[in-house]
């Protein structure tokens, strides 16, 4: 990719004099597959003033004519799917299937929505005698996660563009290709000179510098806790807007009366999904006491189903983990829950025996886990499920709410009745019950410490407007 050593800032590829250089590491293979250039609060300046001087402009722009830069986007993105999705692979070991079928399909479900909601969006809305007018924040810095390199920005970009906003964005140095290709796409649709504009670089430069400028209304952020906690520190000088979607450690509550088979394999299989590396995996089972052990045998069969390995293969299920410092801290986490004295079920610390390199994490099950224990109590980040044993529905409530995070929890169960009133005592920002399909409109975001606001769908547009109340329109 030519561009890859390149920033893009006011509408052109820019290549920055004397920068720092990063190499991008593929996890399969541990070699270098790209060099990119850090950037520094410099190149933050640059990149916000292209969007500041591009904001009066384009805030002002029609609905129609923001629908047309829309579907040249997403005319492009299909144009370059298979692409993406190969890039998704190279830079974080994604397998191609799940690259293709979750990465960027999911991707380009998210721009078409986008464009859906557009059409009838209320800018303008009455209540009383007041017009209330959905005006655009103004100058967006949107930080953006390795786990999800495409969509993650996508989520965020979309929505951005469709209310009028402006954009300085910094994807994860990890994984940089893939947003560089999107960057490419944005250009050859269109967009405005300044309207979007993409710095690399890493947190502690480029996204401190982003989320303290003055000249930026707003930030909006994906990733841990901790570097949540710092962006809204550095944010608070400036009263900007502060919107996460920080850490998670999702509970999946099996009731007594499921179709154990089916709920242990596909909560299994569900937790393993992107190698564990999703803030929303549901990596604690809760089982009742008296199914734990066959739930044992079944989460055993489930995990030795998976297929590691070749990530071109499309038979391939499970990557690597993204980097040597998340296989090390994967595996410092699965050796503390043996020491703690946790039941292995199957996988454990070390690389897969058939794989001599790569950051592979073995598919692990441990069982006779307690919620005391640190491996209930963190986000692990990793293909691992733990099996939790309750004794009663109301000890599985609490226990799933016994943590500082709330973003998703899953619930297994036959009674809707009972099922629905469980949802409602569960301090999450989702809760899925019997595996639902995906929608893609569907608010996400957490309670607690997984953050605050909401993305995608029409609750994505909110994030990115300012309320005007105009009063004195009214008719006589």
């Amino acid at each position: 990719m030519k561009y890859l050593d390149h920033f893009y800032i006011g509408g052109k590829f820019v290549l920055p004099e004397g920068r720092a250089k990063r190499s991008v590491i593929s996890p399969v293979t541990e070699k270098e597959v790209g060099i990119i250039s850090m950037g520094t609060a410099e190149d933050v300046d640059s990149a916000v003033a292209a969007a500041r001087a591009a904001f009066p402009e384009f805030s002002q722009s029609s609905r129609e004519d923001r629908l047309a830069m829309l579907r040249r986007v997403l005319t492009l993105f299909d144009e370059h799917a298979e692409e993406f999705a190969r890039l998704t692979t190279l830079e974080m070991g994604a397998p191609i299937s799940f690259a293709r079928d979750a990465q960027i399909a999911g991707s380009r479900t998210h721009i078409a929505d986008t464009i859906r909601i557009l059409k009838g969006y209320e800018f303008e809305r009455r209540s009383g005698a007041t017009v209330l007018s959905m005006e655009p924040v103004g100058v967006c810095a949107l930080i953006t996660p390795w786990n999800f390199p495409v969509l993650q920005i996508v989520t965020k970009v979309m929505p951005a563009l469709a209310t009028g906003c402006t954009i300085v964005l910094k994807p994860s140095e990890y994984a940089p290709i893939s947003p560089m290709l999107f960057a490419e796409v944005l250009h050859e649709a269109g967009v405005p000179a300044g309207v979007f504009n993409l710095v690399n670089g890493d947190g502690p430069t480029v996204g401190e510098a982003m989320s303290a400028h003055p000249d930026v209304d707003m930030v909006s952020f994906t990733g841990s806790t901790r570097a949540g906690v710092q962006i809204a520190k550095n944010a608070a000088d400036t009263v900007k807007r502060v919107h996460q979607e920080l850490g998670g450690n999702s509970a999946n509550i099996l009731a007594p009366d499921v179709d154990l088979e089916t709920a242990v394999t596909k909560g299994v299989l569900g937790a393993y999904r992107n190698a564990g590396q999703s803030c929303t995996a549901p990596t604690r089972m809760l089982v009742h006491r008296e199914l734990h052990e066959q739930a044992k045998a079944i989460a055993r069969r489930a995990a030795q189903s998976v297929v590691v390995g070749d990530v071109d293969d499309e038979a391939t299920t499970l990557g690597p983990v993204m980097n040597a410092r998340q296989y090390e801290r994967v595996n410092s986490i699965i050796e503390q829950a043996i020491g703690d004295g946790a039941t292995l079920v199957t996988g454990g610390p070390g690389r897969p025996d058939a794989l001599e390199s790569g950051y592979f994490v073995k598919p692990t099950v441990f069982a006779d886990v307690t919620p005391d224990m640190a491996i209930a109590r963190e986000e692990v980040f990793g293909p691992v499920v733990s099996l939790i044993p309750y004794d009663t529905l109301e000890e599985a409530i609490a226990i799933t709410n016994d943590t500082p995070y709330g973003l998703a929890a899953y619930l297994q169960c036959r009674d809707l009745d009972v099922a629905k009133k469980i949802a409602a005592k569960l301090r999450v920002g989702q809760v899925m019950i019997n595996h639902p399909a995906w929608d893609a409109s569907a608010p996400f975001g957490g309670y607690k410490q997984s953050g605050n606001g909401r993305e995608c769908g029409a609750f994505g547009f909110e994030a990115f407007v300012e309320v005007k109340a105009v009063g004195g329109l009214h008719e006589h």
